[in-house]
């Protein structure tokens, strides 16, 4: 002990530096070491918390969707009205559960989110099928022309061609004459249409479902808040629509731009589109190529009633947020969807 107490004070005056330092990097050995366990510890939790979120998230979200799926099957076989009310119910649980999925969002492992966002497109998709089959289009033919007729005609428009466009369909010339329409059904949109400006109206489309398909070199004006959208097999077109109370599915679109707000956008199967957008979640692409994303930039007078009556949220938008299920490699950006650049992007649309 005292040899050791001789060398510190025979080297105090030329090493009193390392006297001091030997004790501070001990001590900041010791710090980092309590840093590290406490990271640890944190990190300990933090992974506990998300297991117990995820299992919370999981027997939730498969109660709701059992609920859901119980009250699409007692719609067999009931009446018109009983079905319509149930239904309805079934659309408003739909939604809800939408927006239960989109805010869990943050804690679930992208195995969890797959399988949850497949199982919520199958449940919209069964509940499409479940109100065509209990609540079916009605049918009207076209006959002799009578006054009556005359009236209807005189007040919808008209192609270039002279044809007359009744909800947004030219009737087909047939052999015998008919023609299948819907008329204010739960689900409108137009089909098989070209070269065309469709538009329809908030009254029109205000919580129904939305069906675009066929569509080729088509300028398509959606004003209201759908329920959800579907856009299938369109080229060339450009499709502007109000806020989309909950999802909006494209699949096999190409060479056309789209400006829509949602809370969920899943697209299939899509080439050489543009999407001008504001998603409350995230979007999502599969089986894509060359798909561009900018922020929402549309506007109308009634836009701003519009958001309030689909429920989204105007202060969040994740347009940039885009997971691309082909594209898994970590850390490496997917080359199947870009942003557009500032310059690049659209800010005015002709109406």
């Amino acid at each position: 002990m005292d040899i050791q107490v001789d060398i510190c004070e025979g080297n105090r005056d030329d090493n009193s530096s390392n006297v001091v330092k030997i004790p501070e990097r001990l001590l900041q050995r010791e710090q980092a070491r309590l840093d590290d366990a406490e990271r640890r510890k944190e990190a300990k939790e933090s992974h506990s918390v998300a297991n117990e979120n995820s299992e919370f998230f999981t027997k939730a979200f498969n109660r709701d969707r059992a609920a859901i799926e119980e009250l699409i099957s007692i719609c067999s076989g009931a009446d018109r009205a009983l079905a319509t009310q149930t239904l309805d119910e079934a659309t408003a649980k739909t939604q809800q559960l939408q927006k239960f999925l989109n805010d869990s969002m943050m804690f679930l492992a992208q195995y969890e989110l797959r399988q949850a966002q497949a199982s919520l497109q199958k449940l919209q998709t069964s509940l499409a099928e479940k109100r065509d089959e209990a609540l079916p289009k009605k049918k009207f033919a076209f006959r002799s022309r009578t006054k009556a007729t005359e009236q209807v005609c005189d007040t919808v428009p008209a192609t270039q061609s002279g044809e007359t466009v009744i909800d947004g369909h030219t009737p087909a010339e047939s052999s015998i004459g008919k023609v299948e329409e819907t008329v204010y059904s739960k689900q409108c949109g137009f089909s098989n249409m070209d070269d065309m400006v469709l538009t329809k109206t908030a009254g029109e489309i205000n919580k129904n479902d939305v069906l675009l398909s066929h569509l080729t070199n088509c300028k398509v004006r959606l004003f209201g808040s759908p329920s959800t959208l579907h856009i299938k097999n369109v080229s060339g077109c450009e499709i502007l629509c109000g806020p989309v109370s909950s999802s909006v599915f494209v699949d096999h679109c190409s060479n056309s731009t789209l400006a829509l707000p949602c809370q969920q956008l899943r697209t299939h199967n899509t080439t050489s589109t543009q999407v001008y957008l504001h998603v409350t979640s995230r979007a999502i692409i599969e089986d894509c190529q060359g798909v561009s994303f900018a922020p929402f930039t549309w506007s109308y007078p009634t836009l701003d009633e519009d958001f309030v009556v689909s429920g989204l949220d105007r202060a969040r938008n994740n347009w940039t947020q885009v997971d691309d299920f082909n594209w898994l490699a970590l850390g490496t950006p997917s080359p199947n969807w870009t942003l557009i650049s500032e310059e690049d992007r659209k800010t005015t649309w002709e109406i």
